[in-house]
């Protein structure tokens, strides 16, 4: 009898705590969830795609198309809540700049690592378009295999917006001794590297052009160039001479120091959340190669993938 007693007790104290548990991350404030949208295609899906989690728990969600960089200020102002792709050799030291200054928390750092560097579609290389990629020196001998209208009668580099890195590859090319022979165009938007690869591929023509993984392209192929490997004050802008390439790194997640208070259950989801490269690849598939729009794109990936996501929302767990 004692023994069914302390069971039937365990089971009462099991079930409040539950309940307890549940009700303490329910009391989300009513006020939106201000998620910022850029301008490519994994972090709009992205956006679309937490927003539809937080709206399943309940809460209410705005969108605003942001700055890149300046969008860490935002979060440390509490004009916008979060970030969800916060990309190491990119905003790294902007989201730093803002947690110095108070008011932005690292919110955990997603399973995919990154790499946003120069490089050719692997059929450039296949082709033998440039002898000896991916290593950076092949470039020497190569760029009029890469000369378009734009160019001058030079190779082209097409960086992404000039927002996105500023003068990085401009500084790199001029370090490695490659202006005389290269220059650096920049797009104005991802839409417009993707209109590139396109375009390259149907006419057999070879092009340079900024990417990144994870991303659509990790499944047909993609090789990044070898450029010297990268240290700390390696850049032009911290003191070095610009020769150096890209770090690989991190992509974490960043939010605004009261969003715990306001809103315990959405950031204990969005804390937990954790996307991989395959999956981050797979939203960015779903706009760039199938031409849905973003928040089809996100509906349909929430979707298919509910034992993915559903989880991170549960208390207790």
């Amino acid at each position: 009898m004692k023994n069914l007693t302390k069971k039937l007790l365990s089971a009462v104290f099991a079930i409040t705590l539950a309940a307890v548990s549940s009700q303490a991350i329910a009391k989300d404030s009513s006020k939106p969830i201000v998620i910022p949208t850029h301008n490519w295609s994994s972090q709009v899906v992205m956006a679309y795609v937490i927003g539809g989690i937080f709206e399943s728990i309940g809460d209410n969600v705005k969108y605003v198309s942001a700055d890149t960089q300046k969008v860490y200020e935002s979060i440390r102002t509490g004009d916008v809540t979060i970030s969800h792709e916060v990309w190491q050799s990119t905003f790294g030291k902007s989201f730093y700049n803002a947690i110095a200054k108070g008011g932005v928390i690292d919110a955990g750092t997603h399973d995919a690592m990154t790499l946003e560097e120069m490089g050719v579609p692997t059929w450039v290389v296949e082709k033998g378009l440039c002898p000896g990629l991916p290593k950076w020196e092949a470039l020497k001998k190569c760029h009029k295999n890469f000369v378009t209208p734009d160019s001058g009668g030079k190779g082209r580099w097409l960086e992404g917006p000039q927002s996105w890195h500023g003068d990085v590859m401009p500084d790199r090319i001029k370090a490695l001794g490659l202006a005389d022979k290269w220059v650096v165009k920049f797009a104005g938007g991802a839409d417009a590297l993707w209109a590139e690869l396109a375009s390259a591929k149907k006419e057999g023509r070879g092009t340079v052009i900024f990417n990144w993984t994870p991303n659509f392209t990790d499944a047909e192929g993609f090789t990044f160039i070898e450029f010297p490997p990268y240290k700390d004050g390696c850049r032009k802008a911290d003191g070095g001479d610009g020769s150096c390439g890209s770090p690989k790194g991190w992509l974490k997640k960043a939010a605004n120091y009261k969003f715990p208070k306001t809103h315990p259950h959405a950031y204990m989801t969005f804390s937990r959340l954790s996307f991989t490269t395959p999956q981050i690849g797979a939203m960015a598939a779903l706009v760039d190669i199938d031409k849905m729009d973003h928040k089809d794109a996100a509906k349909k990936w929430l979707k298919d993938n509910e034992a993915v996501w559903k989880p991170w929302t549960k208390a207790g767990m």
